[in-house]
């Protein structure tokens, strides 16, 4: 607490230029990500594959991943400039106090005396917040849907569906939001200045209520969950459940196909009872035992403890980051700087921290991804263990097929960007010594893709 105490005075002096450190950050980690995107942009120019993977993709496929990925790399700089361009309006616009001021007009106009105050008022803010920050990246949002992604048919989404969607996800906000907002802001209220000792403990609590309720409330409004059909591929993972001890609740079949032609499975739940859930076109892509061995991987994640060392972490990470707000939620200069004179909101102590916090964020994204990786090399050799070797390598393989993975990277953007290890270091780990996939299924996953010789 006393150091908490000290950085705060520290920090807390009159004149202190917060919104040109705020800006320097932001455009600071722009610019890195940027140049970042220039130098995987150079990689994603070669026209030959890695020698590992020279017998195992067609040329086609491989052109067409470096089309896919050439692609998205423009998008993430437009997109970032775009957001930056957003991001210094709102600053030197001073949208958060004009906004924050009509909140306070609107509740001073419609509603009696009681239902005023700082939590009713943050409510308003934050929906007139989303709304606008919403309508400003739908143009952003729909280019990738429906341009990028049609582009190389990896799009199944109508427009209708987008938007029913989009709308869903608004009234979960404002559902869920508004209770947690409320309760966040209480604490802060009531607790004085060890509010984060609490604030933690509430985050803890709705990360296990998030983990409870997702299959049964918000899981369902966006996709249909089905059981696994009996066959060579449920009994496979049973086995493999049972031999590991896994706590396996249910196997699910999820509609992915509906939204997008990407491959993934993966497992949630508490934990005495997991469900598993496997992508319709995982199924419908690979062989049985590859994907029995896609789910060895995964369960290799469950038997090792990196899903409970992550969760680990993350609770330190919460704590520190609301350890570390303490200090910023009664900076006046940081306030006023941003055209706060008189009041102090919370959250817009909130937003402004966590513009403060970007650097932080750079370092800890960095660290998480080596972590990341680490324990994806671990999962491989885990389910290679069990005998999958040859089964993983080959849907690795076919998952990089279908969802035009980049198949080489620079190094420092993949340490900064990647949290798996890129293909090639795969194969490479699980002493792969090539056979080319040649079964139908395999040559089936290149038929969804298109305009592979053309870029955005």
């Amino acid at each position: 607490m006393w150091i908490l105490e000290q950085l705060a005075r520290l920090l807390d002096r009159p004149l202190f230029p917060w919104k040109n450190v705020l800006v320097g950050f932001s455009v600071g980690q722009f610019v890195l990500e940027g140049l970042l995107t220039l130098r995987q942009y150079k990689v994603l120019q070669r026209t030959k594959a890695p020698k590992v993977l020279e017998g195992e993709v067609t040329q086609k496929v491989y052109d067409q991943s470096q089309a896919y990925g050439r692609a998205k790399a423009k998008f993430s700089i437009f997109s970032g400039l775009y957001g930056q361009i957003q991001n210094l309006a709102f600053i030197y616009g001073d949208v958060l106090p004009k906004l924050w001021s009509v909140s306070g007009l609107l509740l001073a106009q419609y509603l009696p005396g009681r239902f005023q105050g700082e939590i009713l008022q943050t409510l308003v803010f934050l929906f007139g917040f989303n709304i606008l920050s919403t309508i400003l990246t739908l143009p952003v949002s729909y280019y990738q849907t429906f341009v990028l992604e049609e582009k190389f048919g990896f799009n199944k989404q109508t427009v209708g569906l987008w938007v029913t969607d989009m709308l869903k996800g608004q009234m979960l906000g404002i559902v869920l939001g508004a209770p947690i907002i409320s309760a966040i802001l209480k604490i802060v209220q009531t607790t004085g200045n060890s509010f984060f000792y609490y604030l933690w403990l509430f985050g803890v609590f709705l990360q296990v209520f998030a983990i409870t309720i997702y299959p049964i409330v918000i899981l369902p409004l966006f996709n249909k969950l089905s059981p696994l059909q009996p066959g060579e591929i449920k009994t496979g993972v049973e086995k493999l459940a049972e031999k590991l001890k896994f706590p396996l609740s249910e196997l699910h079949v999820i509609d992915g196909s509906k939204r997008s032609a990407h491959s993934n499975a993966y497992f949630y739940g508490l934990p005495w009872k997991k469900h598993i859930v496997i992508y319709d076109t995982l199924l419908e892509k690979s062989e049985p035992q590859e994907v029995v061995a896609v789910l060895a991987h995964e369960l290799g994640h469950w038997k090792l403890s990196h899903t409970t060392k992550l969760f680990g972490i993350a609770q330190f990470h919460m704590f520190y980051i609301f350890s570390l707000f303490s200090v910023f939620v009664n900076n006046k200069s940081l306030y006023q700087s941003f055209g706060f004179i008189k009041e102090q909101p919370i959250m817009i102590g909130f937003l402004l921290f966590s513009d403060a916090l970007a650097p932080m964020d750079a370092i800890v994204k960095l660290l998480m991804n080596i972590l990341s990786r680490k324990f994806e090399f671990e999962a491989d050799e885990f389910a290679q263990g069990l005998g999958f070797s040859d089964e993983l390598a080959a849907s690795l393989l076919k998952l990089q097929i279908q969802n035009l993975s980049t198949m080489d990277a620079d190094w420092m953007y993949a340490s900064y960007h990647y949290s798996h290890p890129i293909l090639t270091e795969r194969l490479a780990a699980l002493g792969w010594q090539g056979g080319k996939v040649t079964s139908s299924k395999a040559e089936d996953s290149e038929k969804p893709v298109k305009a592979a010789d053309r870029e955005l």
